[in-house]
């Protein structure tokens, strides 16, 4: 991490991207509490243009079982199903499925595909999930999760995210929060959620869904890069969970960002539930992607140009019992050793 390789053709990172993915297949994450009408939304965007050539992976955890309208073989077969999508329900484990798929598509068994759609169990921490593509090598060259997308219920969020710690934890972790059945909760009822869904993730995008029907940009990885929407200055939640952003306006020193995380995933990696960011950085001419889930850093992306033409470092921390003043300690500390 601290020695990027270099290009003659482009930046310490290598050859500039368009978006964080480059090449790999782009990854959408769907979770959301049981009943939240995750395989409804998933359904309908593979009904879409937008949704053509798109794998399905069903992902249960453990005995828990998801009655999904979108199955319609046995478990751990992979069928084609409308509209030139592939669907595999998967009980054992996600790696060799998605490995599966990426070889029957090479050797001409399955249609093309060329996104992946998980859908969690309503029971689900998506952190392994995150964890599985940070861990895998051979996942990580072919694939990139672009999004984690949570579902959550107009009509029984509130209570559920006061019972459930799962509920809680899949919030905390999205990048985008799809609010359904709206039309079916009281205006109030909706409001004091939208008011909670914030506290809990200040920094996701928060789209309203009636009758099931989503705007297919929901589910593409290009809009969702950190940085898309407005960030709080912090949030406080429960189960020593928090949430805070870094921001900087003047470029940073990559030596400095590197040690410094460098230092809080030898120290504190359990802590780190998921930091991702765009980064202003010496000597880039574009914004550096940069994420991390625990231990694990994924490599960093230099992408051709600022979304948005917003620039500055933009950098989202959800951590366990490990707060803003800290790591500012740390950034300031490594920066004056430096000097």
């Amino acid at each position: 991490m601290l020695q990027p390789f270099h290009s003659g053709q482009a930046g310490p990172f290598g050859r500039r991207q368009k978006y964080a993915r480059g090449s790999k297949l782009p990854v959408t994450v769907v979770t959301g509490f049981l009943g939240a009408g995750k395989t409804t939304l998933v359904k309908q965007f593979l009904q879409t243009p937008e949704g053509r050539g798109t794998a399905v992976v069903v992902n249960e955890f453990g005995a828990t079982s998801i009655d999904d309208a979108l199955i319609r073989a046995s478990a751990d077969e992979t069928v084609l199903i409308g509209n030139g999508c592939l669907c595999c329900n998967v009980r054992s484990d996600l790696q060799v499925a998605l490995r599966r798929l990426v070889s029957e598509r090479e050797r001409g068994q399955v249609p093309y595909f060329g996104r992946v759609v998980i859908e969690t169990s309503g029971l689900a921490d998506p952190s392994p999930i995150l964890h599985t593509f940070a861990t895998d090598r051979a996942l990580g060259g072919e694939f990139h999760v672009g999004a984690l997308i949570a579902v959550v219920d107009a009509v029984n969020g509130s209570s559920t995210l006061a019972q459930f710690p799962e509920a809680r934890r899949q919030v905390m972790l999205a990048d985008r929060l799809l609010v359904t059945k709206s039309d079916l909760a009281e205006a109030r009822v909706v409001q004091e959620l939208l008011g909670e869904l914030r506290r809990f993730n200040p920094h996701a995008r928060i789209d309203m869904i009636t009758h099931g029907r989503t705007d297919p940009s929901c589910f593409l990885e290009e809009h969702a890069h950190v940085g898309a929407g407005e960030f709080a200055a912090d949030a406080v939640h429960g189960d020593d969970i928090g949430s805070f952003v870094l921001t900087e306006s003047a470029p940073l020193d990559w030596l400095v960002f590197a040690r410094v995380m460098e230092t809080l995933t030898a120290l504190r990696g359990a802590d780190l539930l998921r930091v991702k960011g765009l980064l202003e950085v010496e000597g880039c001419e574009g914004p550096v992607v940069v994420q991390f889930v625990q231990h694990l850093a994924h490599a960093p992306v230099e992408l051709s140009a600022w979304p948005g033409g917003q620039t500055g470092s933009r950098l989202v921390f959800v951590t366990r019992n490990l707060g803003e003043a800290e790591v500012r300690a740390l950034f300031k500390a490594v920066r004056d050793l430096t000097r």
